[in-house]
């Protein structure tokens, strides 16, 4: 999964941290998101959505190129 938190993290001038604490996690979750070493829940996805004022769809992508465990295709 993809995501611009990055972006909007600048565009509303937040360091990780502020986000962080703005959401109720840790710093290290932001950056393991923000790098797509963690797959967010759907909570905590809606929390950084609503914070931003947009909705999920703007903030996360999902990847479909990732190949199909079982695909024999």
């Amino acid at each position: 999964m993809k995501n611009k938190i990055k972006v909007f993290r600048a565009m509303h001038d937040m360091t990780q941290e502020d986000l962080a604490q703005a959401i109720g996690v840790t710093r290290q979750t932001i950056l393991a998101i923000e790098k797509g070493k963690y797959v967010p829940s759907l909570d905590l996805a809606f929390r950084i959505a609503r914070h931003f004022s947009v909705t999920i769809e703007e903030v996360f992508t999902y990847d479909d190129e990732l190949p199909i465990k079982g695909n024999r295709g």
